[in-house]
């Protein structure tokens, strides 16, 4: 009820453990509060918060147009209505240096369990679009190196997230992502993120390289074939994010209906593929308010249907 039992600190160590693991954890992406609770119920172990969502959500472009205080207001809502450890994609980190320190601080506040910031030039651009530049490395890493420093629970996780592969031809990108992923870690790094890897052998390649988990982003329409999970856990990667798929599908089906009731001047042809409302009231325990307070909330919760 309201929200999660679990505390921030309980969820990073969370997070830390299941890192560690030795198996692949897999993250889908939530777009709302009640998706990240589904992707609970359903099983999975975290909670993934893509940048591109939130500025999709409010109808911007993914070019770095999102502030510090939207991301971290949208992301403490939606971690805090799951128990799991929710990630979330903290761009370029809204700035250079003392930017991402406040950064780092502001989203602990929020209850997040750690995030990923990268080294595209502002404005940045969609990972799996043509056109991006990386900064230096000496930028890159200052961004690391003050994050690392900002945060004050030390199970906070801190991801680097690097773009450069995509600025070279075969394998000299390849070579420069792997050297870039090298002094990332070396800078504070907790994990790393390749993004736009072409093939599972690039994949490998980083991981490799690092002794850090390493995360792959499996992102429809983009750069990278959709590995399975097999395939990503056969090369040792330690964690896959779906970033954009629900919010995808759910706009689809959005756009369906609408189709729907523009044509037909009724929703009926779609009902049968909607969330009964008995389903949602589990969502959202209707139940639970329900016995905590009856003067308040007086209601029957209505057979599944």
């Amino acid at each position: 009820m309201l929200y999660s039992t679990t505390t921030p600190e309980q969820k990073r160590v969370k997070l830390r453990e299941i890192l560690a693991s030795g198996t692949l954890q897999q993250f889908p992406g939530a777009f709302s509060p009640l998706s990240a609770r589904l992707i609970e119920e359903k099983g999975f172990p975290g909670v993934y918060i893509s940048g591109a969502v939130l500025a999709n959500d409010l109808g911007l472009p993914d070019i770095g147009l999102t502030t510090l205080t939207e991301v971290a207001t949208r992301a403490g809502q939606i971690a805090r209505m799951t128990e799991l450890p929710a990630i979330v994609d903290a761009d370029t980190g809204f700035g250079e240096a003392m930017n991402v320190a406040r950064t780092i601080q502001e989203l602990e506040n929020a209850g997040l369990a750690g995030m990923h910031i990268e080294d595209q030039v502002n404005p940045k651009r969609c990972g799996h679009l043509d056109g991006k530049s990386v900064v230096d490395l000496d930028t890159a890493l200052q961004r690391v190196r003050a994050a690392a420093d900002a945060r004050r629970d030390p199970n906070f996780l801190i991801m680097a997230r690097t773009d450069i592969r995509a600025t070279g031809e075969g394998a000299a990108g390849l070579d420069a992502a792997v050297e870039r992923a090298k002094a990332l870690v070396e800078a504070g790094a907790d994990a790393i993120f390749p993004e736009a890897m072409g093939s599972i052998e690039e994949f490998k390649a980083i991981r490799d390289a690092v002794t850090v988990p390493v995360l792959a982003n499996m992102t429809e329409f983009g750069k990278s074939r959709l590995f399975t999970a097999q395939e990503l856990a056969s090369v040792g990667i330690n964690m896959v994010i779906y970033p954009v798929t629900l919010l995808r599908i759910a706009m689809g089906a959005a756009e369906r209906t609408l189709d729907s009731i523009r044509a037909d001047g009724t929703q009926e042809a779609q009902v049968e593929n909607m969330l009964t409302r008995s389903r949602l009231y589990e969502l959202v325990d209707y139940e639970a308010y329900n016995g905590f307070d009856t003067s308040v909330f007086n209601f029957q919760v209505p057979g599944r249907y």
